[in-house]
């Protein structure tokens, strides 16, 4: 079974151990979309920084705005979110070597499911949201050569330690996608992947897109629900 971040409670032990990675990704998500602005933007439109910046801000203005529909708010946010990573390489990172033993066909399928399965962990958290109870800071970014760069952020929570959450992004024609997120240097594609390697060496593709059709129906029949 697949644990994901918008399911805090593993239900299978096969699942890597450091699992609290899954809650823990949900926070840096919900974060990314609903901080407050601690640093002012650049001028420029054309770096990681920038990206990150401008995601907030607009998730913040949908947020706010409670005279819209749930549902559209939802909406709009999934398209603030698909604006904002590259899901598609993402699954296919996740999956690891096994992407090249399936075919075109099965590719697709897993993409597609993958792509909805995280937009709608995402998602699910949103109809939850009260506001912020934890302030993020944005210490900076790094460029990694010169289509890669990482953004680098703390999520600081009164009386604990913070959480270093980093967003790296990589450019695709004029624009910057996140393609992976670390938490506390823990890698959520790293982490999908040792659930979704583990899955198809034991029991295989068939197994493993039956699992994440569940999750994902699961979580689409609760955001219907609101």
């Amino acid at each position: 079974m697949i644990t994901h971040p918008g399911n805090f409670a593993s239900t299978a032990k096969m699942i890597d151990p450091r699992r609290h990675m899954a809650r823990l990704f949900a926070i840096a998500l919900m974060l990314l979309m609903t901080a407050p602005m601690l640093v002012e933007s650049p001028a420029w439109a054309d770096d990681p920084m920038t990206v990150v910046q401008n995601t907030v801000n607009q998730a913040l203005k949908v947020l706010r705005d409670k005279q819209t529909p749930l549902a559209q708010r939802q909406e709009q946010l999934r398209q603030i979110v698909a604006g904002a990573f590259e899901f598609t390489e993402m699954g296919k990172s996740a999956l690891g070597p096994h992407w090249r033993q399936l075919t075109p066909d099965q590719q697709k399928e897993f993409t597609d499911v993958f792509v909805s399965f995280i937009e709608d962990s995402y998602l699910s958290k949103i109809s939850d949201y009260k506001g912020p109870d934890y302030q993020v800071q944005f210490l900076g970014s790094r460029m990694e050569g010169s289509d890669t760069g990482q953004v680098n952020t703390d999520i600081i929570r009164s009386g604990k330690d913070p959480i270093h959450v980093n967003y790296r992004l990589e450019k695709k024609g004029s624009d910057w996608k996140v393609y992976d997120v670390t938490v506390d240097a823990i890698s959520i594609i790293a982490n999908y992947r040792n659930q979704f390697n583990r899955v198809m060496n034991n029991q295989g593709y068939a197994t493993l897109i039956s699992d994440l059709k569940n999750k994902q129906a699961a979580l689409s029949a609760r955001l219907a629900s609101h």
